[in-house]
């Protein structure tokens, strides 16, 4: 095995620069802990952007894996396979939605996603062809391809990167009347929204939002578009953040305060991280516009990625990792609460279920978020800052209460030990 040194000067001389990485190589994972090469061992408090909530290495899902990829890896869907057809009818009862349009990653859900509500604009409810809008939000990581930058403000997704795709509309998160007001416009066909904005920062609406935004985009015709490729699979406390405080623990039992979408996004853990797979759900009335050889991927629904995928969820309902979420989130929360109030470093603490922050009393244009992610590495703890003085907290959701409190401790040890 080659060493840590070796592994990041091979990527510095021979990958494209696109990632800023902590310079900590990983060599191995099983559960919420990551090796590298020379053996330290670490707390993952990233995992992998929420794509490993079922743990690194879960043995029931690698499994899975070999199986397949011994039998049938990958037809393209040119002839039908074996398993797609089992997995979208397992996806469709999970979920409450009756179609599903399989990709492989989230920037492909979510450019599935614009093409069907575009589409379905035209065709449903008759607005001239090239002239939809669809309604995001400032703020916003909803991926980093053309079209999607194009409605992003982050500079360094956008700069240089023209021209840019028409038909968006920026509003202000969690502003409702922002939202009514855009929804005005004749020519809308969606509303694209995170429940939580993750990359922004872990930034959480107010509890009716959400709700709200779906009724006033129904009063409109208009398809709420739900972005759950970092928030969902139980991620937040529950199987989708759109769900909101729902005390169902991971099939949603439809309660008073969720929210159904229009169309839902889903991708990272579904998968469980053991592969790329996403997908794009939605009623009839909604996917039937969309019809043979006018969207598709050589690899959406492979046999190997469909048997994946249903694997890593049947292990968050098994190992009722979304109530796990819950209640450690709110430990989490509590414990890094009173590390807030005793001392300067941090500002705040915010989040829901697993999926936390803390905002660093410094500037966004500072490098203190970034050195005490490098001290926190050096005490056995890995995250990764976010908007310059915001640090992402997003274990994966097999963590236990004793694990979790030995990472609040060395949360603790790292700030009281850091310099401003």
């Amino acid at each position: 095995m080659i060493s840590s040194e070796k592994a990041i000067q091979l990527e510095d001389k021979y990958g494209a620069h696109n990632y800023h990485p902590l310079p900590v190589v990983l060599a191995k994972g099983e559960g919420v802990y990551v090796w590298d090469p020379e053996g330290n061992k670490y707390f993952d408090f990233l995992s992998a952007y929420s794509a490993v909530n079922q743990g690194h290495c879960h043995p029931k899902i690698t499994q899975t894996l070999i199986d397949q990829s011994k039998t049938l890896t990958l037809t393209s869907r040119a002839f039908y396979n074996n398993v797609l057809g089992e997995y979208e009818q397992f996806m469709t009862d999970y979920f409450g939605l009756e179609k599903v349009l399989p990709m492989n990653t989230g920037a492909e859900a979510v450019e599935t996603a614009i093409k069907i509500a575009r589409k379905w604009g035209y065709e449903k409810k008759g607005i001239e062809e090239n002239e939809a809008v669809i309604i995001v939000c400032e703020d916003n990581f909803h991926g980093r391809t053309t079209t999607i930058i194009s409605f992003s403000n982050d500079p360094d997704a956008r700069k240089n990167f023209g021209p840019y795709t028409k038909g968006f509309v920026k509003v202000t998160y969690n502003d409702l009347g922002a939202l009514e007001e855009a929804l005005e416009h004749p020519n809308v066909v969606g509303f694209l929204v995170e429940p939580i904005q993750g990359e922004a920062g872990v930034v959480v609406p107010e509890d009716d939002y959400i709700y709200r935004a779906a009724e006033m985009c129904r009063s409109k015709n208009v398809l709420f578009m739900a972005d759950e490729i970092q928030t969902g699979i139980a991620r937040t406390g529950s199987l989708l953040a759109i769900c909101g405080n729902c005390a169902c623990e991971n099939k949603c039992e439809r309660g008073r305060t969720y929210t159904k979408p229009d169309i839902l996004i889903l991708g990272k853990a579904l998968s469980g991280g053991a592969y790329p797979v996403s997908a794009v759900l939605a009623d009839n009335e909604i996917m039937d516009v969309i019809k043979p050889g006018q969207h598709g991927s050589t690899y959406g629904g492979n046999p190997l990625a469909c048997k994946v995928a249903m694997t890593a969820l049947e292990v968050v309902e098994d190992e009722h990792l979304a109530q796990n979420a819950r209640s450690l989130g709110e430990l989490f929360r509590a414990k890094m609460q009173e590390i807030v109030d005793s001392t300067s470093l941090f500002v705040k603490v915010r989040g829901r279920g697993l999926l936390n922050a803390v905002i660093i009393n410094d500037s966004p244009d500072s490098d203190t978020a970034w050195r005490f992610c490098l001290a926190l590495k050096d005490n056995g703890l890995l995250a990764k800052p976010t908007h310059g003085n915001i640090i992402r907290f997003a274990p994966p959701l097999v963590m236990t209460e004793a694990q979790l409190l030995e990472c609040v401790s060395i949360i603790k040890k790292t700030a009281t030990e850091f310099e401003l």
